[in-house]
């Protein structure tokens, strides 16, 4: 799975590397958070979690009603908005289901449920510097009893952002009147996962699927709906792209935030750590 990710980037320079069209960023959505977000929606967050508003790339037209449709057209722009991490379909009651929808299995995606919909149509990127997983320690426990958890942070090794493959979904909530009002809409979306590669897989089984840029302008496209050709970009396999190192077990905790999380855990915080590339354990704790 993955359930927590950095995203460094700035607006401005998302804009630049995704070839937005238009940036409405701007425009913050309804948020499903009680507390105000921290860091604010949009600024660089490097501990995003599920329920946080957080940058995503989409390609889609404009409504009439829109104020940029005068100038943009009826054509699909490239966008980059906020939207809340959860996927939330259209006929739930309410989007208490999105905590429970953050990731979408590519296996099994397009073949029905929830999914299914949004993955023949509603497709999207999501930008990332990278992503957090742990990894359960073979030799050391901790407290509980447990096996000792240590946070890894996983990135593209050419040092590029992610480009996370992703579904996105509208809710409207009945309880608000008026379909024009922004508090009745809930915009969501999920990350697609699929197995780890060789060595990530000693930190997890499971990895966000990560697409190159040759493949953005496919996966973006609403016009393409064909299960077989989005079912070819699910099965998109490409090893070696990224490097994973032990950082502080601080990430665990969603109220701390900051470039720092993304420094490289000192050897004495390593109690019975796994090294994913040689299979080692260090500090062995036993």
């Amino acid at each position: 799975m993955c359930g927590r990710y950095a995203a460094g980037s700035s607006p401005d320079a998302l804009v630049v590397e995704f070839e937005v069209d238009l940036d409405r960023t701007d425009e913050v959505p309804r948020s499903i958070l009680k507390s105000p977000q921290e860091p604010p929606p949009g600024a660089p967050d490097y501990n995003m979690a599920p329920s946080k508003q957080a940058p995503v790339v989409l390609t889609r037209a404009l409504r009439e009603s829109d104020e940029a449709y005068a100038d943009a057209g009826p054509d699909p722009l490239r966008q980059l908005r906020l939207l809340t991490w959860g996927l939330v379909p259209s006929w739930a009651k309410d989007p208490s289901i999105g905590v429970r929808m953050i990731n979408a299995r590519a296996e099994t995606v397009l073949g029905g449920g929830a999914f299914a919909r949004a993955a023949r149509s509603r497709r999207c990127l999501v930008p990332a510097s990278g992503w957090y997983e742990w990894q359960a320690s073979p030799t050391a426990t901790d407290a509980t009893g447990r096996p000792r958890r240590q946070p890894f942070f996983v990135h593209r090794a050419d040092g590029r952002t992610c480009a996370f493959a992703g579904l996105y979904e509208f809710w409207r909530d009945p309880r608000v009147a008026g379909g024009d009002d922004p508090l009745a809409w809930l915009t969501t979306f999920t990350i697609i996962t699929t197995g780890a590669e060789a060595g990530l897989d000693r930190i997890h089984d499971r990895q966000p699927l990560v697409l190159e840029e040759d493949d953005w302008d496919r996966w973006l496209d609403p016009a393409m709906s064909d299960p077989d050709e989005v079912g070819a970009l699910l099965a998109v396999a490409r090893a070696g792209r990224f490097e994973a190192y032990p950082v502080s077990r601080a990430v665990s905790s969603t109220r701390n935030n900051g470039r720092r999380l993304l420094d490289r855990a000192l050897p004495d915080e390593l109690v019975g750590v796994v090294d994913p590339m040689t299979g080692e354990v260090i500090g062995d704790g036993r």
